[in-house]
Formats: C-alpha cells, sequence, structure tokens
C-alpha cells in the first residue's frame, strides 16, 4: 500500500471510528502550515459525506497559546472537531468552551504523516479497554510514587481527583481526545508533588533528549533543572503556575514509539509522563500559559504501596 493510500486509510480511522462523524454534523479542521498534509487528508474524508470547513491558521508560538478569536467563534459553533497543528490547543480555552458549548472533538499537537500512519491504524478497542483499566485504578488511588534506575523519586497526592482516560473514541457531545490517543491523566494536587523526576525520553518543546533532564520538585513547583540548559531557560520565562506540576499521564498506545514528537512518546505502552503548566480543563486548579510534558522510560510506580508497573512493565 502506497504513502497516500495509507495516510487516506488512516484519515477514515480518524473520522469514521474515532470521531464517528455523522452526515450533515458541523464539522471543523483546523489546521497549519507545518500540519497541512494531514489537515488536507482529513477535510477530504468528510467532504464526501459532510459540509466540513477547513481553516489554515498561523502555527502558535508555543504549546497552549490561544488560536485566534475565529478560529475560536468557530470550534465554538461546531458539532465535531479535529485539530492537527504544530503546537497544541488541547489545554486552549478556545477548546474546552467548545467542548463546555457540546462539541466533541480531537487535537493533533505535532502530528507528522508518519505518526499518523503507524498509529491511527491501530486497534483503537483494544487501546480503550486497556486505558479504561488504568484509569480506575488511578481513580481508587490517593498517593502516587514513581522511582526509574536513573534518580527519579517522585510522590505525588491525587485524591479528590478524577483521572481521564484519552481512549480516542469520542463519541458524545462535550467528549474530548487527544489523536494518537492511548493514556490516561490526572491532575495531581498542585502543592503537593515532592522529589525528583528524571526525564529521560522527550519533553514538549525541546523533543527528543540526547541526555536526561534532572527535574527538583518542591511543593509542587520546580526548584531546580539541570542537563538542559534550553528547557531551564524555558522555564525562567515564566512564573510560577508555568513552573508548577500540572499532570500525571500514563501511556496505553501498544502501536506507539519515542520518536522525539510529545504528542506519540506520551501515548507509548509503560511510561508516564509529567506536564508543568495549565490543568484547567482536567479537573486541576492551576492556570497558566503554558503546557509542556516531559516522557519517563521504564518508571516503577506505585498507587497507595501497590506495585502497578515495574520498570516499564504493566503488573495488572
Amino acid at each position: 500500500m502506497n504513502r497516500s493510500r495509507k495516510l487516506r486509510q488512516a484519515a477514515e480511522t480518524v473520522i469514521h471510528e474515532c470521531l464517528a462523524v455523522k452526515k450533515n454534523e458541523r464539522m471543523a479542521v483546523i489546521t497549519d502550515l507545518p500540519c497541512r498534509e494531514i489537515g488536507q487528508a482529513l477535510w477530504q474524508v468528510l467532504r464526501d459525506h459532510n459540509e466540513a470547513i477547513l481553516v489554515e491558521m498561523n502555527p502558535r508560538e508555543i504549546h497552549g497559546m490561544e488560536p485566534p478569536k475565529l478560529v475560536a467563534d468557530l470550534l465554538m459553533n461546531s458539532d465535531v472537531f479535529v485539530i492537527p497543528t504544530s503546537r497544541s490547543l488541547t489545554h486552549t480555552r478556545a477548546r474546552i468552551n467548545a467542548c463546555k458549548a457540546g462539541a466533541r472533538g480531537a487535537t493533533m499537537p505535532g502530528i507528522t504523516t508518519e505518526i499518523m500512519i503507524r498509529t491511527l491504524n491501530a486497534d483503537y478497542r483494544r487501546i480503550a479497554r486497556l486505558t479504561d483499566r488504568v484509569t480506575r485504578r488511578l481513580n481508587a488511588a490517593r498517593k502516587v510514587r514513581i522511582t526509574t534506575e536513573s534518580g527519579t523519586d517522585l510522590h505525588l497526592e491525587i485524591a479528590g481527583r478524577k483521572a481521564d482516560p484519552d481512549t480516542g473514541i469520542v463519541t458524545r457531545p462535550g467528549a474530548f481526545s487527544n489523536l494518537p490517543a492511548g493514556e490516561s491523566y490526572i491532575a495531581p494536587i498542585e502543592n503537593r508533588s515532592q522529589g525528583r523526576i528524571v526525564v529521560d525520553g522527550s519533553f514538549a518543546p525541546v523533543g527528543r533528549l540526547r541526555r536526561p533532564v534532572t527535574i527538583d520538585l518542591r511543593d509542587g513547583m520546580i526548584a531546580r533543572i539541570t542537563g538542559n540548559q534550553a528547557l531551564a531557560d524555558i522555564f525562567r520565562k515564566y512564573g510560577p503556575h508555568e513552573r508548577t506540576l500540572g499532570e500525571l499521564g500514563m501511556g496505553t498506545n501498544y502501536q506507539a514509539i519515542i520518536t522525539g514528537n510529545v504528542l506519540e512518546d506520551e501515548k507509548v505502552m509503560g511510561t508516564i509522563h509529567v506536564a508543568f503548566g495549565n490543568n484547567l480543563g482536567f479537573g486541576g486548579k492551576n492556570k497558566a500559559d503554558i503546557h509542556l510534558d516531559g516522557i519517563v522510560r521504564q518508571p516503577s510506580v506505585w498507587f497507595d504501596g501497590q506495585l502497578i508497573i515495574e520498570k516499564g512493565r504493566l503488573r495488572f
């Protein structure tokens, strides 16, 4: 099968299986220049059955930056949306408000054609089953401990917070997913995270890491970053809310691999990731201008003292 056919097949999975777009639903595709090929592939699948609108906007400067108001208004007035863009709109007010208004949809931040073909031709029902199992475990836990052989020893408190499953199956009004999907994620209590995390996979926006980045946390906030000056400089530009740990996620996609693109990397089965910045969209209380994820390979994870993942292998 040639490349264009594989891309078309992946686009059909997004439209028909993941989003289950119905005839005559108002559908918006929002893209930018780096993701234009994917935006057009999705639109071409849609235009056979729907009056879909394709909009190309200027790329945002950083993940989490709001889109133009015209785009936000379009999302608010859509039944379904899909957003393949080079920078993430996942945690923006525009996306959150659209879902609150009843639109369902998916963002695809940083998606490439290669990632699209590899990960969107997966069995999303299988991914959904595993993701739901992880989510139930997270929702039953109060405390999480994460360690790695490279020096991670991080303690999080999640009591009272609700985990969300990113299964890729988006069929209800207001439902949302990141595509490619395959993670369960939660907003830890913002001022309770303590310890050290060694990120050795990738980190938005610097990409795949040549050497690990060590982050020391005190009362939920970054106290020190070593191992990557560019990343340290990015966080130095911002205030305390952007330096606050806002998310814990666990990957569940058996097709995903570490490539340096966080969109895919955070979904790799057996990895965990943490994110700093905005978490208002999934039950947190930290309002920030950014949301930056870092991926950790082969972690060991305990929920309330019970070993759930051992060196990257799920034990349930």
